[in-house]
């Protein structure tokens, strides 16, 4: 019952009384004496009683045979347990990264949530405390109260009623326990997703910085074969003047400059979104991003495994949001199948109420307490289908949740392989580098010589290009590989929130 419903309720009642109020059920002093101590022991008794509906319990999953890099002992860290400031050292890096922890709008809206799921979990706990208010009326009214003998012959009064009242449900049936169980864990999930935004803006920025520093060492590439056509081409030039070259190798030469020189701006468009994009990440309006290492520079982190599979269950946010989402629906079949049973309260009222205000006084002093049970008979089906609907949730969250852990045991071993087999393409990539640069120096001798063709030295310099362009897209991936993994690992999981932008 709401208190405002008992306000109007104990108003109606006095006011419609002959003696200014006799009408409300006044407990004698025995009575009252005995009523406080047995409704306490009430209370008390219902209040442990049991909690409806199924016991939570985390789905059992049948853990993959092993990962790469797995067999090591197990007391060495993993890199989901470094800090992620340790897994690449990169100065300008961490600062864009602190910047981005707390410049973020994903992050920020992130951390607003969890704040609103807190005020949520307080409103659910809220619950198992008495509802306590207050109410006051005052007017003025001719024959307000029909039928009053007080008021037949036309007089005018002033009713007045100011009073406090409490209410209580007595969590008989586990509701108000399942409620705030599935509040709670709402909360958490809340809270492990939070953790999660965090992780992975982390690990966007990095590939996003690693990113830049990629097309970078591509423009420097670019901007280096330029020159060395434009070298090409002014030695046929000269043998052009001097009458032993025609005029086909200087045109292959120039067409050959202006091919590579246009890939130049196309690039500096590249550098510029991608900037820009690093710039949404941080929360700032675009501009330039500072760097001052190169691709070439970055350093690896140390040779450390891959982690046992189980350690993902404790350590991934979208396992352990998953996991709380499953709990919350669990809870909420014990919320559906208690709405079945009748809902137990008490209620009181205490305060001054009196149909005239001159009456308005000590002995206009007027109190209730009692008790009230309210449940359904017939509902048509519906709190049937309600229990059905919450059973239906909780399997749906648990599918989530097997799911999820699949997904998960899939994301470290395609970052694992990937990036055990990128060290490979890395080693061939760069012989394969090494062969085309001595392939254009050595062709250009030989034509200098006399001794080879242009096409030699063109072609050399062309195949040149994109090898070199290969190796640093393979120098990428071998960093991005190394952010997934550290990624999907759910990498820096021990790392208290405080922590996770006061990098050394």
């Amino acid at each position: 019952m709401k208190p405002g419903l008992i306000f109007k309720t104990t108003l109606s009642a006095v006011g419609g009384s002959a003696s200014g109020g006799k009408h409300i059920l006044i407990l004698k002093s025995w009575l009252w004496r005995a009523a406080i101590p047995a409704g306490l022991l009430l209370a008390f008794l219902l209040a442990g009683g049991c909690a409806l509906g199924p016991k939570f319990q985390k789905p059992a999953m049948d853990m993959p045979g092993g990962f790469l890099g797995q067999g090591v002992v197990s007391q060495q860290m993993t890199l989901a347990d470094l800090p992620w400031w340790t897994v690449f050292e990169d100065d300008t890096l961490h600062e864009l990264v602190r910047t981005a922890l707390t410049n973020n709008y994903d992050l920020r809206i992130a951390i607003k949530r969890v704040e609103e799921y807190q005020a949520l979990a307080a409103q659910s706990r809220a619950k198992f405390l008495p509802q306590i208010g207050y109410a006051g009326d005052l007017e003025r009214s001719r024959n307000a109260f029909g039928g009053n003998p007080t008021m037949g012959n036309g007089e005018t009064g002033n009713p007045i009623m100011l009073a406090g009242s409490a209410t209580w449900e007595l969590d008989v049936w586990g509701r108000v326990r399942r409620l705030n169980e599935a509040a709670r864990a709402q909360l958490a999930a809340t809270d492990a997703i939070r953790r999660g935004v965090m992780l992975t803006l982390v690990c966007n920025v990095a590939q996003s910085y690693f990113e830049l520093l990629e097309i970078d060492l591509e423009l420097d590439i670019a901007k280096r074969t330029t020159r060395s056509f434009q070298e090409s081409l002014d030695i046929f030039s000269r043998k052009l003047a001097g009458g032993v070259a025609s005029r086909l190798e200087t045109a292959r030469a120039e067409a050959a400059l202006a091919s590579t020189a246009a890939t130049i701006p196309d690039l500096e468009r590249r550098i510029a979104i991608k900037e820009n994009a690093i710039n949404l990440l941080l929360g700032r309006n675009p501009g330039p991003i500072p760097r001052q290492a190169t691709l070439r520079d970055q350093d690896f982190p140390p040779e450390v495994p891959g982690g046992l599979p189980s350690d993902l269950l404790r350590r991934r946010p979208d396992i352990l949001a998953a996991e709380q989402n499953l709990r919350a629906a669990n809870a909420q079949i014990g919320v559906a199948i208690a709405q079945c049973f009748p809902k137990i309260g008490l209620t009181s009222v205490f305060g001054r109420i009196s149909p005239d205000l001159n009456s308005f006084n000590s002995d206009a002093m007027a109190w209730s307490i009692g008790g009230n049970l309210t449940g359904p008979i017939f509902q048509g089906g519906a709190l049937l289908a309600q229990i059905r609907q919450a059973r239906a949730q909780t399997e749906e969250q648990s599918l989530t949740y097997e799911q999820t852990v699949r997904t998960a045991f899939q994301d470290v071993a395609n970052a694992l392989i990937t990036r055990t087999k990128l060290e490979d393409v890395f080693t061939q990539q760069a012989r394969c580098v090494r062969c085309y640069a001595d392939a254009v120096t050595v062709s250009r001798d030989r034509y200098i010589a006399g001794k080879a063709s242009y096409y030699e030295v063109l072609e050399a310099q062309q195949q040149l290009f994109p090898a070199e362009n290969n190796l640093a897209q393979t120098q990428l991936n071998r960093l991005t590989a190394v952010i997934q993994l550290y990624k999907v690992l759910g990498g820096g999981w021990n790392l208290p929130d405080a922590e996770w932008d006061a990098t050394p």
